[in-house]
């Protein structure tokens, strides 16, 4: 246990709040204030993980990370608050972020809101699309051979090249957002899903024929289950590919939204808020993968 706590990730923090305290701010009042907080709570919860957590290799993945979020606090507080070796306009400091997000909380709890409809309606209308549709194709060899071509063609076009177009041809920038996620998830999702059906071992089909189970069976209770890796796979590119497209949609023709809070104030040099946005997604799409991991976990939880 006391190797545990003597880990670098404490060492960096002592150091940390060693410079905090004894190491003077240049023109700045009460700056270490922020950072003090901000890392204090970090090491409660590092501790948390350190008392609770029993594995070893996740403690230690743990105390890795956070000595990565430790150096780059410590570097950043070094460089704009003790030193002033940056640009203050463009490099704000850690006070300056943590209080500025602290008043735009309620603003970025709206566009959390508002990013997060837009993205779950044009991903899951591509997981409820693409994965039936591929699971049919898949299953037949001929439809199999006439779309490879297709997705060879279509799949690889970036989706953001879309996106001015589909602002411009659909009656709303919801519709047209919706569009270029939906476009964004679905190639992945689809391309995944139909080669994982396209190369389930034939011992399992042919195991399930000999049982004369009905097509609608053989699809998704036995196809399915088997090509699920695959899909999954799919889903977690298509997921990441629709981050990224709704935030450049929303950069390009949105009023309100993540991606619109970083635009929005980029266009009035506010950087701090910039950097506020920036972190704020960050969060965000740590909490919404850290939830997709544990689903997937447990839907192939028969793995092992």
């Amino acid at each position: 246990m006391v190797k545990r706590f003597l880990s670098p990730a404490n060492l960096i923090f002592l150091l940390l709040i060693a410079t905090v305290l004894y190491v003077p701010a240049r023109r700045i009042e009460g700056a270490g204030t922020h950072v003090l907080r901000l890392a204090l709570t970090m090491e409660a919860f590092y501790v948390l993980v350190l008392v609770a957590v029993k594995d070893r290799r996740r403690v230690q993945t743990a105390g890795d990370v956070t000595a990565i979020l430790y150096a780059a606090l410590f570097a950043w507080d070094i460089a704009t608050t003790r030193l002033n070796l940056l640009n203050p306009m463009l490099f704000p400091t850690p006070k300056a972020v943590m209080t500025l997000m602290g008043l735009d909380l309620g603003e970025l709890s709206k566009g959390l809101v508002s990013s997060v409809r837009l993205l779950l309606a044009g991903y899951l209308a591509a997981v409820a699309t693409a994965v039936p549709l591929a699971l049919v194709i898949g299953w037949r060899g001929r439809l199999y051979r006439a779309v490879t071509p297709v997705t060879r063609v279509l799949g690889p076009i970036p989706p953001i090249v879309y996106i001015p177009y589909a602002i411009a041809i659909l009656p709303t920038f919801t519709m047209s957002s919706m569009f270029i996620i939906f476009i964004g998830a679905f190639w992945p999702i689809f391309i995944n899903t139909l080669n994982g059906v396209f190369t389930v071992d034939r011992r399992i089909v042919d195991s399930a024929r000999a049982l004369n189970v009905g097509e609608g069976t053989m699809l998704f209770k036995v196809i399915l289950p088997a090509a699920l890796p695959s899909v999954i796979a799919g889903a977690n590119i298509g997921l990441v590919l629709s981050f990224i497209l709704l935030t450049a949609a929303e950069m390009i023709g949105a009023t309100s939204g993540l991606g619109w809070y970083v635009k929005y104030f980029s266009d009035f040099a506010d950087y701090g808020r910039v950097i506020v946005g920036i972190i704020f997604i960050g969060f965000v799409v740590t909490a919404i993968t850290f939830c997709v991991d544990r689903l997937e976990k447990w839907l192939l939880r028969w793995r092992g």
